[in-house]
């Protein structure tokens, strides 16, 4: 079974209450408007839940697992209970560990350093930066992008069956992408892995806050996400799975935490006995109050129910295409084709505009924030919008004035915490700036197109 979104509800749930929803943000045009945070691929807005939880914890933050004092006993109970909500939350298996890291991205170079020597990994260019990139030290074989979720399977199957010499192997694909939205069949691609041998590590960082992720029913090895698109944005994330490989690595970080026994040898050198629990790779200092915003939007989440929120994610989804298809200018980028399920991560690019020039206009004149650029995912935006793979282009905006035509696209994403009013704000603003064009002139600074303040501005 795919991973794949719930089956609609007669009834959804409310949206979530955020930090920042009464926040406005002035317009150009004159006058404030409240802001509509349509950017959650990026960071996620922090739950009022987990707010209040980290607000009411932190009179009593104190050291962990260093201290005698009741604060340092309260916050390493708080500490470890919060990697057990994790775990929980992850439908993780009985022997699977579970490491806090910094973000998705430290997670993935944390694995990448635990890999068997001559680890053969295998990661689609699809894939975000996060996961595309850390595999330096192995053998890495990078997979075109497929076009259906079939072919995906069909592709990593003969890239395993081809492989030489026959050994450790890795795969690692992301279960939502960050550029589409689209779902990928997690469960068909772990089974072709393990058919051949290889391991599989799912990059759950779009996953994880728009859909449950059980680790034992997707059959996976490792899931990686990030606190900051958990909707709890403290810099902490997570690496959680199979013991072996990292009990095996060297630690991520040398230092106080990862080492049980430090001694001095006659000869004057340093033996030292690791820890072979999580510890191993969470040297120095945690970050307690990400790791208890983590705990705190599992809860969250799964309190709330997270059918109901899947649900009423999937209605906004709906109404957000069926918006920009009213739009011919609008082109909404798609690998897998209209009916793939997706989470609420949308990109698309339109005609006649540069994509900078268009995320700025809706900024600037309806006070909705999305993201333009290539996503930190170039390969991919790059085959979606038909350029060659050389092509200039970076994340953020391009050298390119208004109204030229960028290789970078506009995303827009949301979740728990989006009222009705962003989205039907949003697909205004589209389809005004479509047939009416911008109410104001702009001009690229540093790299960024902004609204131009000069007198002669509006036109």
């Amino acid at each position: 079974m795919s991973v794949s979104t719930a089956a609609l509800e007669s009834s959804v749930c409310a949206p979530l209450p955020v930090l920042g929803q009464d926040v406005t943000v002035p317009l150009v045009t004159g006058g404030e408007v409240t802001y509509a945070a349509l950017d959650y691929a990026a960071s996620a807005p922090a739950l009022q839940r987990v707010w209040d939880d980290v607000a009411a914890y932190a009179p009593y933050y104190g050291s962990v697992h260093r201290g005698a004092g009741y604060l340092s006993q309260l916050s390493t109970d708080l500490f470890e209970s919060s990697r057990r909500t994790v775990a929980e939350f992850l439908g993780c298996r009985a022997d699977d560990q579970v490491v806090f890291t910094r973000s998705t991205t430290d997670s993935l170079n944390l694995l990448a350093a635990a890999i068997p020597a001559n680890c053969q990994v295998f990661v689609y260019e699809t894939e975000h930066h996060a996961s595309l990139l850390p595999w330096r030290d192995a053998q890495v074989t990078y997979l075109n992008a497929p076009r259906t979720p079939g072919q995906a399977v069909e592709t990593l199957e003969r890239a395993l069956t081809d492989r030489d010499p026959y050994g450790p192997a890795l795969v690692c694909v992301t279960g939502a992408s960050n550029v589409t939205g689209e779902l990928w069949p997690v469960r068909e691609l772990a089974a072709a892995a393990h058919a051949h041998g290889a391991r599989i590590v799912l990059d759950a960082a779009q996953l994880a806050p728009h859909h449950p992720v059980d680790i034992a029913e997707l059959d996976v090895d490792w899931v990686a996400f990030s606190g900051h698109k958990l909707y709890a944005p403290f810099g902490s994330g997570v690496l959680a799975g199979r013991a072996d490989w990292l009990q095996a690595a060297e630690p991520y970080l040398a230092g106080g935490g990862a080492s049980r026994k430090v001694a001095r040898r006659a000869d004057g050198g340093v033996d030292v006995d690791w820890h072979t629990t999580a510890a191993r790779h969470e040297a120095g200092s945690p970050n307690v109050i990400g790791v208890y915003s983590i705990a705190s939007a599992c809860k969250a989440l799964t309190e709330a129910g997270f059918d109901n929120l899947v649900a009423r994610e999937q209605e906004l989804v709906s109404r957000v295409r069926e918006g920009l298809a009213e739009v011919p200018e609008v082109q909404v980028l798609s690998l897998f084709g209209d009916d793939a399920p997706r989470v609420g991560v949308i990109s698309f690019v339109v005609r006649g505009w540069n994509s900078s020039h268009f995320a700025a206009a809706l900024s600037a004149e309806y006070g909705i924030g999305v993201r333009d650029g290539l996503f930190c995912a170039h390969p991919l935006v790059r085959t979606l919008l038909g350029s060659d793979p050389q092509d200039p282009g970076e994340c953020g905006a391009p050298e390119a004035e208004p109204g030229e035509r960028s290789l970078n696209a506009i995303r827009v994403s949301f979740g728990a915490g989006t009222p009705d009013e962003h989205i039907d704000r949003f697909l205004r603003a589209v389809t005004e700036l479509v047939r009416e064009g911008a109410q104001w002139k702009y001009r690229t600074e540093d790299g960024r197109c902004v609204p131009d303040r000069g007198e002669a501005a509006q036109v």
